[in-house]
């Protein structure tokens, strides 16, 4: 009952946030960019080199979240706590759960939404080549799970300052990290290698990406999620 409450909570948190993305220019600003980016990827690839495949797309696609998500989640608390607003939010008959789900989950949404055009790239490969679609489906199945994942880090960024550029750059160094530490292993021992590549969300997500869908990745994901959750929790709660 306690669960089903905080999600109808996490819902309506949710769904404001969202819209409230969607009604500002600084939505439509980031998806610009974002497609811009990744299409500049995709099609490169695809009248460059002639290949009809997504592959390069999703490889690029956690470094560029990495940077995106942050920017998306740095006002969820900071902007609230700047303007005092989170003050007013906390006397309403609402849990705090329910709001940083709810916080969580409009991170999370708006990355879909913003990743819903890039569909057309699948789109373009099909009607010239063999598409595999397993590995398309593994691939935003992939990316659900990485914004989940960045956006949870991002809402816990937010929740410790109130400048929106601090915690922005707070998210950025954290999703950056996580994103790129399976990259430097050539300095790890040997004996911890596989202990550092298990921490990188790039490893996760490639395997997730090529249609191996194993429940280990997706553990990954969600337990990067409910440890930020946890944090935020407990960030907001001393602060209180």
């Amino acid at each position: 009952m306690k669960f089903r409450e905080t999600l109808n909570e996490a819902k309506i948190i949710a769904r404001k946030e969202i819209l409230s993305y969607l009604t500002t220019p600084i939505g439509y600003i980031v998806i610009t960019v974002f497609l811009i980016v990744t299409g500049w990827f995709f099609f490169s690839t695809f009248f460059l080199y002639g290949q009809a495949e997504l592959r390069g797309f999703f490889e690029l696609l956690p470094l560029v979240l990495a940077f995106v998500v942050p920017a998306i989640t740095m006002r969820l608390f900071a902007e609230e706590k700047h303007s005092g607003a989170y003050e007013t939010l906390m006397t309403l008959p609402i849990s705090m759960e329910g709001v940083i789900l709810g916080k969580i989950l409009a991170g999370t949404g708006f990355v879909l939404v913003m990743c819903a055009p890039t569909l057309l790239y699948a789109v373009s490969a099909a009607m010239v080549g063999s598409l595999d679609i397993g590995p398309i489906m593994g691939g935003y199945l992939g990316t659900a799970l990485l914004a989940l994942a960045f956006s949870a880090i991002g809402v816990f960024a937010s929740s410790i300052t109130k400048n929106q550029i601090v915690a922005f750059m707070i998210g950025l160094a954290m999703c950056l990290f996580i994103s790129l530490i399976d990259k430097f292993l050539f300095f790890v021992p040997s004996s911890i290698v596989g202990l550092f590549e298990y921490l990188g969300a790039d490893y996760h997500f490639g395997n997730i990406s090529r249609g191996i869908i194993d429940s280990r990745d997706i553990l990954y994901f969600l337990s990067l999620a409910v440890l930020a959750f946890i944090g935020t929790s407990k960030m907001l709660e001393d602060r209180s």
